[in-house]
């Protein structure tokens, strides 16, 4: 790219620029990205992602959605297509523009300072707040179902989770690598047992009756209902554009990583649910508040459920605090970015953690927990208010590939999305339904985020033009010590 096709704006990065000075990168006790990762080693990471407690909890409601096992299990497969197809298109954003911004680096290019602000502000008091926030009440969830303490028990263990793990960043994070990938081990052993025991333990004419969905006269399946909770279990695969600048073999690997990635995780998904399916029937998932405990309950009782709880809570308690830490990250670099939110970008040497940012996201993401407590599920209410506003960047990321293809034609492009432009349109009119469907099922809860959402418009264009933009020598600003 020559000088020219440079962008004039500072990228919302967790990591110090590329053109930084060693001195400023030194004082900052940041590094440029290293292509230090191989094609197996962000398989793993982006599997590591996706592949969370989500799958415990959501196969009920798309059941109950669905109706028959033949819907069921075409609701999931369409998941494993429609994100396959997004991340194919992803693959050419990031083999084309690597940079650790992921979304926000493209948006940024496509569109323009304004835009990726609004995507930035989203990400901080919406997706990734939300995300921490219904991740914290699956383990409020499934600790209910092992020890209840009392109506709000729920919102309790979520709201504890968020202020433990919130603490934990706060003090340093060193400790806590070693335990996540412990804590990852155990997840996929954990899950392997779990297909053990659906295919081949689970024990005829066991299952409770329950009253059969389709005889429900009201009954009718609703396909954008389901796909919203299918695509949230399989949500975490855009997350890949943050990892595309520390490719060893180059970001060209990406679209081998994503499309490889995509694969497997279908895979999985659809052999954990024809496990639930064959011991508990279409029925019993719909009826099922935590459908994992049933189905170890069924299969090996008492102990089983005991199992089965404490595998969810560990998967669960792992996806939120790399939640928490990736959206801290973003968070401060917001501060870094944009001098109104500043205070964000407060960096506490010693243990390499942005303190204020942690600060406010577990702020806010307790407080959502809070406002879920007071809905029909605090799960369902969380999916309510971040899955509009997910599929709106999803959707602007997809025709972000447009643009940037008529803006930068000239640019290399070591991946091109097959069958351009068909898939790619493809992939927005799907986002685009899924968008409209989240807000026609979600109700109160995608208003709250859409209302959020506004405010942020608000606020740029009401804060000070000025920001911690990049200055003539090449240097940026750097982080408040504290």
């Amino acid at each position: 790219m020559n000088e020219t096709d440079k962008p004039d704006y500072l990228p919302l990065e967790p990591i110090a620029q590329a053109r930084q000075s060693p001195r400023h990168q030194s004082r900052d006790n940041l590094q440029e990205p290293k292509p230090a990762l191989r094609v197996v080693d962000a398989i793993v990471v982006i599997i590591g992602i996706v592949v969370g407690a989500g799958i415990f909890r959501t196969p009920s409601i798309v059941a109950a959605n669905t109706g028959s096992w033949e819907l069921f299990l075409s609701a999931w497969l369409l998941g494993g297509v429609v994100s396959l197809i997004g991340a194919m298109c992803y693959a050419e954003l990031s083999t084309t523009f690597p940079n650790t911004g992921g979304d926000y680096h493209f948006l940024h290019r496509a569109f323009g300072r304004r835009f990726s602000f609004l995507f930035a502000w989203a990400r901080m008091a919406i997706i990734q707040t939300g995300s921490i926030a219904l991740l914290a009440y699956i383990v409020g969830d499934y600790m209910s179902e092992l020890y209840s303490v009392g109506p709000y028990s729920s919102p309790l263990y979520a709201s504890a989770v968020v202020i433990s793990l919130t603490f934990i960043n706060i003090a340093g994070v060193h400790l806590g690598t070693g335990v996540q990938k412990v804590l990852v081990s155990l997840q996929f052993i954990g899950l392997l047992i779990l297909l053990i025991v659906g295919f081949f333990l689970a024990p005829s004419g066991s299952v409770p009756p329950v009253p059969r969905i389709l005889d429900d006269p009201s009954f009718s399946p609703a396909l954008g209902g389901s796909m919203i909770m299918v695509l949230l279990t399989f949500g975490g695969w855009n997350e890949a554009g943050y990892i595309s600048a520390e490719m060893r073999s180059g970001p060209q690997k990406m679209a081998t990583v994503m499309i490889g990635s995509i694969l497997i995780i279908t895979a999985i998904y659809l052999l954990i649910n024809l496990a639930f399916l064959n011991v508990l029937g279409i029925d019993g998932i719909a009826a099922s508040e935590a459908v994992g405990v049933d189905v170890m309950r069924v299969t090996l009782g008492e102990p089983g459920v005991y199992f089965i709880g404490v595998l969810v809570v560990l998967t669960a308690l792992t996806s939120t605090n790399a939640t928490i830490f990736t959206g801290a990250r973003t968070n401060q670099a917001l501060g870094r970015d944009f001098h109104f939110f500043s205070f964000m970008a407060k960096w506490k040497p010693n243990s390499s953690t942005p303190v204020n940012a942690l600060i406010v996201q577990g702020a806010v993401a307790t407080g959502l927990i809070v406002v879920g407590s007071f809905a029909r599920s605090g799960f369902q209410s969380m999916v309510d208010f971040t899955a509009p506003i997910f599929w709106l960047f999803i959707l602007c990321t997809g025709l972000s590939l447009f643009v940037l293809r008529r803006k930068e034609p000239n640019v290399h492009r070591p991946f091109r999305v097959p069958l351009y432009p068909v898939l790619p349109a493809l992939f927005c009119l799907t986002s685009g339904y899924l968008l409209y469907s989240s807000l026609i099922f979600a109700g109160t809860g995608a208003l709250l985020g859409v209302g959020v959402l506004l405010v942020g418009m608000l606020f740029f264009f009401f804060i000070p033009r000025s920001s911690n933009r990049q200055r003539p020598d090449g240097e940026t600003k750097s982080p408040k010590q504290v």
